[in-house]
């Protein structure tokens, strides 16, 4: 007998800033639109005074880790709709990541949302998933804003991909970690953000997952955003 676990959709979407109370209606509309399990936020900018800001009808369950000067910041948003149970939860300081532990619907789940920085970007996520080494399983999904290209094909300009990319990648490979994207999308361009500095769009916004559970991967796609210079990623 196969047991199929309850659908559950996963989006992370980098929001360029939550003060406005416009914006946070455009985003409340947006998330009710696609209605995922767990929403995760990029620079949201809030304080940890905040939080009631984030409150979407339907998502009550709302974790953030912010820093004092309501620069990067990141949030999760957990549907009403699942069972969902935090066991554990690691925040950091500078507000650029956050990590749960938990269950959905009885099932382990670790999930990781990350905001990396503009600069030094790939060797902070490589650092990260060293620091995070032993908290990362089979079960564990990262997304967030990683302000990295993985691949050639994740930018217009087809630009060689650097040292710290390279290594960040034999690091994701080590881990047994793989960009789902990419790997339910071999020959797809997609992107996910517009610099207008250099004029090139790229994919620097991801979902990670493990190769163990390739096949619980039923679709990823991005999703455009009209309310941030990023678009939104939605794992089913």
């Amino acid at each position: 007998m196969v047991v199929v676990g309850p659908h559950n959709s996963i989006i992370t979407l980098n929001v360029n800033g939550l003060n406005s109370p416009i914006k946070r209606h455009r985003v409340a509309g947006g998330i009710k639109e696609q209605d995922p399990t767990i929403c995760c936020l990029q620079e949201t900018h809030l304080s940890p005074k905040d939080k009631h800001r984030l409150r979407v009808k339907g998502w009550r369950t709302i974790l953030q880790a912010n820093n004092e000067q309501k620069k990067a910041d990141v949030a999760i948003l957990i549907s009403d709709k699942v069972d969902f149970k935090a066991k554990q939860i690691k925040k950091d300081k500078e507000g650029q990541y956050i990590m749960i532990k938990g269950t959905l619907h009885q099932e382990d789940i670790t999930l990781i949302n990350i905001y990396a920085p503009n600069t030094g970007a790939p060797k902070f996520v490589k650092q990260l998933l060293i620091e995070l080494k032993e908290d990362i399983n089979n079960n564990t999904i990262i997304v967030g804003d990683l302000n990295t290209p993985l691949t050639p094909m994740d930018r217009t300009s087809r630009q060689k991909i650097n040292k710290e990319i390279i290594e960040l990648n034999e690091k994701l490979d080590q881990m047994d970690l793989i960009d789902i994207y990419r790997t339910l999308h071999p020959k797809t361009a997609g992107y996910t953000f517009f610099s207008s500095a250099h004029g090139t769009f790229s994919r620097i916004d991801h979902i990670l997952g493990t190769k163990a559970n390739i096949n619980k991967y039923k679709r990823i796609e991005i999703i455009p955003s009209i309310f941030s210079d990023h678009n939104g990623m939605k794992l089913e």
